[in-house]
C-alpha cells in the first residue's frame, strides 16, 4: 500500500508536531510518521523549560579541560563514555573546533533569537487553544552553594547582558524570599526573568490532538526501514506500515536523525545526548518556581501536580542502561539544596536522547543533496525551547516564504 501526501514528517516529537501544526495552517496535506507514540522520546520526560536566556553554548573555551576530568567519573554532570565510535570522533573534533571565544560570541545572539521567537509562539498558542500543559511564566532560578560556582555564574551573566538579556544576582536572604525552601546551604542565586516552564509531554500531545481534529494524518507505531531516491529527490520512504510518497519530506527524528540521514547519503553530526528525569508527586508547599541546583547541573521544574528534577549529559550512544550513580547523584543534590525532599513521592524514573550538534546550534534547512528533503534535528537540549520557531521556518520554508529568521547559522551545509 502507498499513501501520498503533500508534505511527510518523519518524528513525532516536538519539532515534528510543530512542523505540522505550521504547514496545516498554511492548507498543506500533512501526514507525520512517528515510530512509537506522540512525545514517547525525550519531548517526554525533559525538564520542561523555555529557556530564552540559555544562550552560552555548550562548547566553550574551557570546556574540554573540564570535561577531561569529568570524563573519568561515570556520575558526573557531562560524562562521555570511552569507546571506539569514529563518528564520535568525528564530533569531538568538531565540537573542539567549536570551543571558541569568537564562535560562543556568535552563536549568543543567534540562539537568544530563536528562543525569543518560540516564546512569543508559545504565548500565542496559548491564547489561541485551550492547551492543558500547566504553562507558566515564572523565570528561573539558579542556586548556588559556593562562592566559585556563583562567581562564574555571575561572570556568563556580564557576558549575556552585552546581548541584553536580563538578570538579577540574589544574596542568600533575597534567595529565600524567592524560593523558601532553599536549603541554608545556598549562598546566593541568579534569577533569569525570561524563562517558562510546563508539562512538555502534554504540551505536545495538545497540539497533535489539535492537529487530528483537523484532520491531519498522524500515524504513530510506524517506523521507517529506508528509502528509495531518484536524482536528487526522495520519492518514498518505506516503514513498517507500507509506503509513503510526498513532494516534500522533513527529517525531525531527533537523535535517530543521524541513522536516517545515513540511509540517504547523509552524515549528519550528532549525537545521542542521554539524559535523566524523575517525576515526582509535587509537595502541596512546593512554589511555581523552576530552579538549578547549579554546581550539579540539576533542573527542578514545577509540573502542576507533578515535580520534575531531571539532569546529565551522558555521551554513550543509544545504550538505554541506567547509570544509577547518576540518578543516585540527582536525589542527593534535589536534598541538598532543597528542603523537605527526603519523603518525595517518586512515580517515575525516565532517560532519553537529545539530539546534539558539535556546535549546539540545530540544523534546520534543506538537505544539501536533495531538493524536496528539509531537516530539523540536532536541537540538543534546547528542543522544547526552540519547536516552535523551528516548526515555523520549515514551513515557511515549504511554503516559498521568506523565513522569519536567517538560517544560515543551522545550515546542514555547515558541517
Amino acid at each position: 500500500m502507498t499513501t501520498k501526501t503533500d508534505t511527510l514528517i518523519i518524528g513525532g516529537g516536538v519539532i515534528g508536531v510543530c512542523v505540522a501544526y505550521f504547514l496545516a495552517q498554511r492548507g498543506r496535506s500533512v501526514t507525520l510518521l512517528e515510530r512509537n507514540d506522540i512525545a514517547s522520546g525525550s519531548s517526554y520526560g525533559n525538564a520542561g523549560l523555555i529557556a530564552v536566556a540559555h544562550a552560552v553554548p555548550l562548547p566553550a573555551p574551557g570546556v574540554l579541560t573540564q570535561g577531561l576530568r569529568w570524563l573519568v567519573d561515570p556520575a558526573s554532570p557531562f560524562y562521555i563514555k570511552p569507546r571506539l565510535d569514529l563518528e564520535l570522533i568525528r564530533w569531538l573534533w568538531r565540537f573542539r573546533g567549536a570551543c571558541k571565544e569568537e564562535k560562543v560570541l556568535q552563536a549568543i545572539p543567534v540562539l537568544l533569537a530563536l528562543g525569543q521567537a518560540s516564546m512569543d509562539l508559545y504565548d500565542q498558542l496559548h491564547v489561541r487553544h485551550p492547551l492543558d500543559d500547566a504553562f507558566q511564566r515564572r523565570g528561573r532560578l539558579f542556586l548556588f552553594r559556593t562562592r566559585a560556582g556563583l562567581d562564574h555564574a555571575a561572570e556568563e551573566l556580564d557576558l549575556l547582558r552585552r546581548f541584553g538579556v536580563e538578570g538579577a544576582i540574589l544574596d542568600s536572604a533575597e534567595v529565600q524570599d524567592r524560593f523558601p525552601l532553599a536549603a541554608p546551604t545556598v549562598i546566593g542565586g541568579i534569577y533569569y526573568p525570561n524563562y517558562a516552564h510546563f508539562h512538555p509531554a502534554r504540551f505536545v500531545r495538545g497540539l497533535a490532538q489539535l492537529l487530528r481534529d483537523q484532520g491531519v494524518a498522524l500515524r504513530t507505531q510506524t517506523e521507517v526501514l529506508g528509502f528509495e531516491t531518484r536524482g536528487r529527490r526522495v520519492v518514498t520512504v518505506r516503514t513498517t506500515r507500507g509506503d509513503f510518497q510526498a513532494e516534500n519530506v522533513v527529517l525531525a527524528a531527533g537523535a535517530w536523525s543521524a541513522p536516517l540521514g545515513r540511509a540517504l547519503g547523509l552524515r549528519l553530526p550528532i549525537q545521542p545526548a542521554k539524559g535523566y528525569s524523575i517525576t515526582a508527586r509535587r509537595p502541596t508547599d512546593y512554589p511555581e518556581q523552576p530552579v538549578q541546583l547549579s554546581e550539579e547541573m540539576v533542573a527542578v521544574t514545577p509540573m502542576g501536580e507533578l515535580l520534575r528534577f531531571s539532569s546529565t549529559l551522558e555521551l554513550a550512544g543509544l545504550d538505554r542502561r541506567i547509570n544509577q550513580r547518576r540518578i543516585d547523584a540527582s536525589r542527593r543534590a534535589l536534598r541538598e539544596y532543597v528542603q523537605g525532599m527526603e519523603g518525595l513521592e517518586e512515580l517515575e524514573l525516565w532517560r532519553g536522547f537529545r539530539p546534539l550538534s558539535p556546535d549546539d546550534l540545530p540544523v534546520i534547512g534543506p538537505s544539501p543533496a536533495h531538493e524536496n528533503l528539509v531537516l530539523a534535528t540536532g536541537h540538543g537540549m534546547l528542543g522544547m525551547t526552540q519547536g516552535p520557531i523551528t516548526g515555523k521556518l520549515v514551513a515557511q520554508l515549504i511554503a516559498g516564504e521568506p523565513p522569519d529568521l536567517d538560517l544560515t547559522p543551522f545550515s546542514p551545509a555547515r558541517f
